[in-house]
């Protein structure tokens, strides 16, 4: 009688307790779809000049070569040295270098960009162009079902898709 009553008082006890049965379930989808943009960087250079040696001179009627100024918008220009030998029969040594500067372009001059290409850039001495992407077809699309498509575009473009379903029981 006391195993009965036991036994009795265990399933008393267990019904008492509440049922667990918490469901969640949770679904999300979607789609990035980007397109590049063109750009350009471009920096203008100056002129440089250096010149340097042993056992040179000017020539008599001559001159060291030299940077010249322009006009405020043109780049310096190289007036080019005479120079000659100081001391016939001996060594010399003579290195010269010239780096041309950029002109300065006119306000509103410059990179023109068309249906993300870049059509036409400034000439400076540094120049990094990238050119932008098409849409074209690019296109993305989720179902209900998780279906997924994803058109590509043209050059530059990217697509992404994601979907996600969860399903949590407590």
């Amino acid at each position: 009688m006391k195993k009965i009553l036991l036994l009795f008082g265990m399933i008393m006890m267990s019904a008492s307790l509440p049922a667990k049965a918490d469901l969640t379930h949770r679904i999300s989808s979607s789609t990035q779809l980007s397109v590049n943009g063109a750009y350009t960087d471009a920096s203008r250079i100056g002129s440089t000049y250096t010149v340097s040696g042993s056992n040179i001179k000017v020539t008599d009627n001559g001159h060291f070569g030299k940077m010249t100024a322009a006009t405020a918008t043109a780049a310096a220009a190289q007036d080019v040295g005479e120079y000659d030998i100081n001391t016939a029969g001996s060594a010399f040594s003579f290195s010269e270098s010239w780096t041309q500067g950029d002109a300065v372009n006119t306000i509103g001059s410059g990179a023109d960009v068309t249906a993300g290409v870049i059509a036409d850039l400034p000439a400076f001495g540094n120049t990094l162009s990238m050119s932008g992407g098409v849409a074209g077809t690019l296109a993305g699309t989720i179902l209900s079902s998780g279906v997924t498509t994803l058109t590509a575009g043209g050059a530059g473009t990217t697509a992404t898709g994601q979907f996600v379903t969860e399903i949590v029981i407590d």
